[in-house]
């Protein structure tokens, strides 16, 4: 022990120190540090060369629209994997002269058997060999077939998304699996303990009465029947044509993605045969107001007995300028189902939690919801209680609508702002959901704003044009859907009046007897 003692105080630790070991261990206000600016190049290093960035890099997205008016858009981005799909200009508004439902039926039929696969097996078996995955989504205006896989296997890619999409056999087996798949759903969307899916379709449905976007989403139980081969082919007759397709591709190059396109999509005959569109439906979003309430009660369960009301306005279209300010609008009020999605207490100084749940203890959430269409919008607030405090539930509802077109401080706003930015930038990290954001603007426009440049329009939102978006929202008739016991429910009439006030209250109601 002495010897190891005496052998650290010769000096033992000479030799690390000129390692570098008790260096680290000296402050930075040393004097043996030479004095180096850091806004200078460091002497004696050779010069940095950077990457050059080519124009067809800088991942803007490219749009060619072939002879047969297809359209193929894509946006490069850096990695081994890509997204690519296929989006019609096809939904449940288009089925006004069919049964509803067709566009839920095409969802589940979707990567069956076509011309060149047997099976859903063999597709994903195919898929499997470029380690790709496919998903289909159909909603109110869109349907969607992509698929993510490694972009070496891009040629097999399309290849097959071009026979999903126009050559699918749709055989009666396969329709008969399908009724049973929806008749499923639709018995277990009845018994989910959330109840927002039904509500928005509730919501539609009393907004735009019997037309477009108000047409029934899911297919009814009645219809599970009358839909077959020949109702599903002269659907796709209509509305399955290259003018209303776009190829859309994440993580390529345009011009591979454009060859893929001739060679698959180009002079292809569809199953159902190349006859001219004669009932395609162009109608135009017809808002009419109103309410929608089936009394439902599912008896003794472990869930609480609860109330739903939703009560929304018309916002505005998606490719209008107004359509930014109604987004920070949505954001500033509750902005989505979770007040914690992108970060803990990302929502805690929104308006429906400040104003709402941190007062109301009795009430068990309060979100708002914006659903915007190329024709149309709808900016909803959700909220659930007690069937004993449906009556007070509606009034801070209503009032929270009226508030809106208030003062409006300037540290709300920029927090609002900043958030709607936030979440914008984090959702376009996502390579699926880049190419539905693609898709789904060239569909509409044949073109593509980029993130900065939705971000600097989000910069420009002032207070003022909130207020005037709201005061122009707030001159239409209110779309009310409610679910539960509705036994204290106010009259669509007082909802209507509580909006045209001013401080969103309803009207007193007097009673001999309690």
């Amino acid at each position: 022990m002495a010897a190891a003692v005496a052998w650290l105080r010769r000096g033992a630790w000479g030799p690390a120190r000129r390692c570098g070991l008790a260096v680290t261990r000296s402050y930075s206000g040393g004097g043996s540090y030479p004095n180096v600016s850091l806004t200078c190049p460091l002497p004696g290093v050779p010069k940095a060369v950077f990457a050059a960035t080519e124009g067809r890099e800088r991942f803007e997205t490219r749009v060619t629209v072939l002879e047969n008016g297809l359209r193929v858009a894509s946006q490069n981005k850096f990695g081994q994997f890509c997204t690519v799909g296929i989006l019609v200009n096809s939904g449940s508004r288009h089925e006004a002269k069919y049964p509803s439902g067709i566009a839920h039926f095409l969802e589940k039929l979707a990567f069956s058997s076509t011309a060149q696969f047997s099976s859903k097996d063999e597709i994903l078996l195919t898929l499997e060999k470029h380690g790709g995955i496919c998903d289909c989504q159909a909603s109110r205006d869109t349907i969607m077939y992509a698929v993510s896989a490694d972009a070496k296997g891009l040629d097999t890619v399309v290849n097959l998304l071009a026979d999903v999409a126009l050559q699918p056999r749709l055989s009666d087996e396969e329709i008969e699996m399908t009724r049973m798949a929806i008749r499923f759903e639709l018995e277990d969307l009845n018994m989910r303990p959330d109840p927002e899916p039904l509500l928005t379709e509730m919501i539609h449905a009393a907004a735009y009465r019997e037309n477009t976007v108000g047409l029934k989403r899911f297919c009814p139980v009645e219809n599970t029947d009358k839909i077959d081969q020949k109702v599903l082919h002269s659907y796709l007759s209509n509305y399955y044509t290259p003018d209303r397709m776009v190829l859309a591709g994440v993580g390529i190059e345009h011009e591979q993605l454009v060859e893929c396109a001739k060679k698959y999509l180009l002079g292809v005959e569809p199953v159902w045969g190349n006859a001219q569109s004669k009932e395609v439906d162009r109608s135009v979003a017809q808002y009419t107001g109103g309410i929608v309430k089936p009394w439902q009660l599912l008896g003794p369960t472990p869930i609480p007995e609860l109330t739903h009301i939703m009560i929304g306005l018309e916002s505005c279209s998606f490719l209008e300028e107004d359509f930014i300010p109604f987004a920070v609008l949505n954001m500033m009020m509750g902005g989505g189902g979770s007040f914690s999605a992108g970060g803990p207490g990302k929502g805690m100084f929104t308006r429906l939690y400040l104003n709402v749940l941190n007062r109301h203890h009795w009430m068990y959430n309060a979100t708002s919801y914006h659903h915007s269409y190329e024709d149309t919008g709808l900016l909803c607030i959700h909220a659930s209680a007690d069937p004993k405090q449906v009556r007070e539930m509606v009034e801070i509802i209503t009032r929270e609508f009226i508030l809106m077109a208030g003062a409006i401080g300037e540290v709300e706003l920029e927090r609002a702002k900043t958030q709607l930015k936030s979440m914008l930038m984090m959702n376009l990290e996502s390579r699926p959901v880049i190419f539905e954001d693609v898709g789904r603007q060239v569909l509409a426009t044949n073109t593509r704003k980029l993130p900065h440049e939705l971000c600097a329009l989000i910069s420009k939102v002032k207070s003022s044009d909130i207020k005037r978006v709201v005061t122009k929202m707030l001159h239409k008739k209110p779309a009310v859907a409610a679910l539960g016991d509705l036994s204290d429910l106010p009259t669509y009439e007082h909802i209507q009046e509580a909006l045209s006030s001013k401080d969103g209250r309803l009207p007193r109601l007097y009673r001999l007897f309690r």
